[in-house]
């Protein structure tokens, strides 16, 4: 039997060595070859039944009781900790629950709030934290939020580029009290340098808040190692936990007993059922909590996390391969695509990239649109981006020269 030869031939050799590839069997998956798991990851095969289970006998069977017996009270802390290692932390210090906006907004102002209390600023001890940097290049929803959170805490807003933060920090006179970035640009998928800006942001004494919803699940994020005070993320796209699966907050341990939530809800309460008229906040990572947690939608993702415990899958292995996609994917770009029809505007460098590879293309909207038809689902902002996402648990390199293929084509048409 000879060989396999080209791109294709390539693909095959490498699908054969890849240590993952037998995690694939896990999800959900048909003859599509699916690149938009920073939208949305696909299903693991074993989520509908758990899925079932909860809804037929823990909720139709056990109903009340399952909020001891089942669990249901303690699962927001129980699938932080799931998430913790697959972020860098230490248990304790992740809940899971609401939406990535809530807890941007939580984070952001309990940010503010530290800052202007600990004596890093304020009368007699420097100048007033007054500011809050946003990352200009942000997801809309958190350039919304910041705003609001400017509002509520007196501060200016200032959007500026990660690239910019150090020097504005610099230069800002110690007025700035928390800064809001995302660890990987939603458009080009450019990662930024986590550990640098974290620390430039401690050296002029403000907070810094992470979005992680493009990195957690692809890619090494180290919380605790890196000193970070505050972090968010989804958990719908590389943590596979369905359409609005919760989110969750990260809360360094040594700033939990400072923690000041702007929503401070029964479920945050040291004594939530003690029904206080008087708020008094819980110890450690509940505080983070607001109201009633979301149970079917929690449970199935906790459900979705069972993948991380398969033999051999770890944050390092899914990097690994994340970079050997991507790097594959650009070459067959390359070797596929008409000359002058795709620029990539994610970077080459390994550091600075996340797991998804963004391609400027004029007609944009129309070739996604295309690829679709023709069984590749990657998807399109504004204006002129192209995007795929490669989630390596489930995508395998044979997807990848087949999407570069099918682009060519379609642009050749």
């Amino acid at each position: 039997m000879s060989e396999p030869t080209g791109l294709a031939g390539e693909a095959e050799l490498m699908d054969a060595a890849d240590a993952l590839a037998a995690v694939r069997e896990r999800f959900v998956l048909d003859d599509v070859t699916y690149l938009d798991g920073n939208s949305l990851g696909a299903l693991p095969a074993h989520v509908p039944a758990r899925v079932a289970d909860v809804v037929r006998r823990q909720w139709g069977e056990l109903r009340i009781r399952s909020w001891e017996e089942s669990g249901w009270w303690t699962a927001p802390e129980r699938v932080g900790d799931r998430i913790a290692p697959l972020v860098g932390a230490a248990a304790g210090q992740v809940v899971v629950g609401d939406s990535t906006s809530v807890n941007v907004f939580k984070a952001l102002v309990a940010a503010v709030r530290m800052a202007r209390e600990d004596g890093r600023g304020g009368a007699g001890a420097g100048p007033v934290r007054d500011e809050i940097l946003v990352d200009a290049t942000t997801f809309p929803t958190d350039g919304y939020i910041a705003e609001s959170a400017a509002r509520m805490t007196g501060c200016a807003l200032r959007p500026v580029t990660p690239a910019e933060v150090p020097s504005v920090l610099a230069d800002r006179g110690g007025r700035t009290a928390a800064v809001l970035l995302n660890h990987v640009d939603y458009r080009t998928g450019r990662l930024h340098d986590l550990p640098a800006l974290t620390a430039a942001a401690h050296r002029a004494g403000a907070y810094v808040v992470w979005d992680l919803c493009h990195s957690a699940g692809a890619l090494p994020v180290g919380l605790d190692e890196h000193r970070v005070d505050l972090a968010v993320g989804c958990t719908y796209k590389y943590l596979n936990g369905g359409p609005g699966s919760p989110a969750y907050l990260y809360v360094r341990r040594d700033l939990q007993p400072r923690f000041d939530s702007p929503l401070p809800g029964w479920n945050s309460h040291a004594e939530p059922f003690g029904m206080r008229s008087d708020y008094a906040p819980a110890s450690g990572a509940v505080r983070g909590r607001v109201g009633t947690p979301d149970i079917l939608s929690l449970l199935a993702l906790e459900a979705a996390l069972d993948v991380w415990d398969e033999e051999g899958v770890s944050v390092a292995a899914v990097r690994a391969k994340s970079l050997a996609l991507t790097d594959f994917f650009l070459r067959c770009v390359g070797a596929y695509v008409p000359d002058g029809r795709v620029e990539s505007v994610t970077p080459a460098a390994h550091a600075e990239r996340g797991s998804q590879v963004a391609l400027r293309c004029e007609d944009a909207g129309e070739v996604m649109k295309r690829l679709i038809e023709r069984g590749v689902v990657g998807d399109y902002r504004a204006p002129d981006v192209l995007r795929f996402g490669f989630t390596p648990l489930y995508v395998g390199f044979a997807d990848v020269e087949r999407a570069a293929r099918v682009l060519g084509r379609t642009l050749a048409d």
